[in-house]
C-alpha cells in the first residue's frame, strides 16, 4: 500500500521521541472527539500522523491530559499505553502546566490561590462544591503579569495572570476565576462574553519528568497576541485547523 503524507492542521510537533510526542495546539482544535463525532482532532490526527498512511497498522497516541477545545497551546501525549499510564499515576508530582489568562477586572491581590472541589453536572457544567464526596480537588495558583492600566492599545481589557496548576481538572482556571469575580476575558460558559468570543487562555509552558530518561524537559508556546506580550523571534505562527 503506498504512504501518503500527512498533514497536520492546527497542530505544530515540538519534540517527538520513542515515548512521547509535544505539540502546540491551536485554539479552536480539538483534543479527543466528542460524543456527537465532531471530527478532526488532537488524538485522531497523530494516531494518523504515528500509523504514517498506514490504515492498518495498530500504532495509536495515549492522552494523558487534555486542553480545552477554546485553549491553545503546548500539550503532549504518550505513544504507548505503559508510558501513559506512568504519567497518569503520578501526575502532579511529575509535570508543572503553566497557563497565561486575561480575566476581567482588577484583582484585589498581586497573587493567590483558588481551592476546591469541582464537579460537572448532566449538562457538562463545572462548579464548586461543598462536599469532596462530591467533587474532585483542584487547586490553582496565580500571579498578576500586567494589572489593567498597563494594557495596550489593540490588547483587550483585563487584568493578564500566570497561572499554575497543581491539579488537571476541566475548565478548572475557568471555573476558579469565575467563581471569584473575574471570569476569563471571552469566555461565553462561565462568563458575559458572547459566543465565538476568542478565550483569553493559553497552555504557556509545559514541564514533565521524562519517563525513561528521568530528565525534566521544558517546552513552550509563544503567547498569543492577546496577551501583550513579545512573542519569541525564532516563533512560528500555528498552522490554523
Amino acid at each position: 500500500m503506498k504512504k501518503t503524507k500527512h498533514v497536520l492542521r492546527g497542530i505544530r510537533i515540538l519534540h517527538e521521541d520513542a515515548d512521547v510526542i509535544v505539540i502546540e495546539k491551536a485554539a479552536g482544535v480539538l483534543t479527543q472527539e466528542t460524543r456527537r463525532g465532531d471530527g478532526y482532532c488532537v488524538e485522531g490526527a497523530l494516531t494518523d500522523y504515528v500509523r504514517k498512511g498506514q490504515w492498518k497498522s495498530s500504532r495509536r497516541v495515549y492522552l494523558v491530559h487534555r486542553l480545552d477545545r477554546e485553549t491553545g497551546g503546548v500539550m503532549m501525549v504518550a505513544k504507548d499505553e505503559a508510558v501513559q499510564e506512568w504519567f497518569r499515576a503520578r501526575w502532579n508530582e511529575v509535570t508543572t502546566k503553566i497557563y497565561l489568562a486575561r480575566v476581567e477586572g482588577a484583582l484585589e491581590a498581586e497573587a493567590g490561590v483558588f481551592e476546591s472541589y469541582l464537579r460537572e453536572d448532566e449538562n457538562y457544567f463545572v462548579k464548586s462544591v461543598k462536599n469532596p464526596q462530591f467533587g474532585k480537588f483542584a487547586r490553582t495558583e496565580w500571579k498578576v503579569c500586567a494589572a489593567p492600566a498597563e494594557n495596550r492599545r489593540g490588547v483587550p481589557s483585563g487584568t493578564l495572570v500566570e497561572v499554575t496548576l497543581k491539579s488537571g481538572r476541566k475548565n478548572q482556571i475557568r471555573v476558579h476565576f469565575s467563581e471569584a469575580g473575574h471570569p476569563v476575558v471571552g469566555d461565553s460558559k462561565y462568563g458575559r462574553a458572547p459566543k465565538n468570543a476568542t478565550l483569553c487562555l493559553h497552555a504557556w509552558r509545559l514541564s514533565f519528568t521524562h519517563p525513561k530518561t528521568r530528565k525534566t524537559l521544558t517546552f513552550e508556546a509563544p503567547p498569543p497576541s492577546w496577551t501583550g506580550l513579545p512573542p519569541p523571534a525564532e516563533a512560528q505562527p500555528v498552522v490554523p485547523a
